[in-house]
C-alpha cells in the first residue's frame, strides 16, 4: 500500500506545532497502526532525522496510552478499539491519513503526538480510597452479597482505560464520561458506600479544576470510548452528585 500521512509536529509545549507530510511506499495491510508508525520512525532514523514521537505501553488495548486523533476520530475509523488494535487494512492504496494528538487544554501537547494526560489521575487521586476496617476478623469481601446486576454494572464501568478518547470527541472536551466510570464502579457496590458522597464531590471538583468542559450530552464519548463505557455512568454519577449537595 502507497500512503501520504499527514502527522503533527511540536518539539514542545511552548512551541507552535504544524503538520508535516510523509509518504510511505510499501505498507504492510497486515501492520497495526503503531507499526506502521515503527516503519516510519526507522526510516527517519536511518535519514538522521528526529523520529515522531507517540505513546505506546502493551500494544493490546489495556492501557490507553496509544490515544491519536486519526483522520478526525480518537483512535481511527473503527469503534471498539484503541489505535494499537487497529490494523492498516483498514484503510486504502493511496489514501491520505491525518494523525494529530488529542485536543483539549487540560491534555497539553509534551511532543508530536504524546499529551499529558496526568489530569486524569489527579481527578482519580481526588476520590481518595475505599475504607476498610481490617480489625479483629474482617469479612472476606467475596462473600458480600451483590446482586449480579449491580456487580456487572461496576465491572462495566471498571474496564474505562482512562485513555482520554471521550474528552478528544468531545465537543467541550468533557471528562464526565471517564468521572462517571470511575465514580460508577465503586458507588455501585457495598464497599464504595462508606465514601460515595465524599468521592462524588471530590473528582467533580477536581474535574473542573482541571480545565475540562461541561457535559451537554452529545453522546460522542460513548460513541468513541474504546470499551463502550454507557453514558448510564453520566446519569448516576449526576444521581450520586446530587445527593451529595441535598445531603442525602
Amino acid at each position: 500500500m502507497k500512503l501520504t500521512l499527514k502527522i503533527w509536529r511540536q518539539k514542545n509545549s511552548q512551541q507552535i506545532g504544524k503538520l508535516v507530510e510523509y509518504a510511505l511506499n510499501d505498507v504492510n495491510p497486515d501492520d497495526s497502526f503503531l507499526e506502521m508508525l515503527d516503519t516510519l520512525n526507522y526510516d527517519l532514523i536511518v535519514k538522521g532525522e528526529n523520529p515522531i514521537a507517540f505513546d505506546h505501553d502493551c500494544r493490546e488495548g489495556i492501557c490507553g496510552m496509544c490515544s491519536l486523533f486519526i483522520n478526525g476520530r480518537p483512535h481511527g475509523p473503527d469503534t471498539g478499539i484503541a489505535t494499537c488494535q487497529l490494523h492498516m487494512r483498514r484503510f486504502n492504496d493511496g489514501d491520505t491519513i491525518y494523525i494529530e494528538p488529542f485536543r483539549a487544554t487540560a491534555f497539553p501537547v509534551i511532543k508530536d503526538l504524546v499529551v499529558d494526560r496526568s489530569a486524569f489521575d489527579r481527578v482519580q487521586e481526588a476520590g481518595g480510597y475505599i475504607s476498610v476496617n481490617t480489625s479483629g476478623n474482617p469479612q472476606e469481601a467475596n462473600t458480600l452479597p451483590i446482586e449480579k446486576s449491580l456487580a456487572d454494572a461496576a465491572f462495566d464501568a471498571a474496564t474505562c482505560i482512562g485513555c482520554g478518547a471521550c474528552v478528544a470527541a468531545c465537543k467541550n472536551a468533557s471528562a464526565v464520561l471517564f468521572v462517571s466510570a470511575k465514580v460508577s464502579q465503586f458507588a455501585l457496590l457495598p464497599q464504595g458506600k462508606v465514601e460515595a458522597s465524599e468521592r462524588v464531590a471530590n473528582m467533580v471538583k477536581q474535574m473542573d479544576l482541571e480545565g475540562f468542559g461541561s457535559c451537554t450530552n452529545t453522546g460522542a464519548c460513548e460513541i468513541e470510548c474504546p470499551k463502550g463505557i454507557s453514558l448510564e455512568n453520566i446519569a448516576r454519577m449526576n444521581r450520586e452528585y446530587l445527593k451529595t449537595n441535598l445531603g442525602g
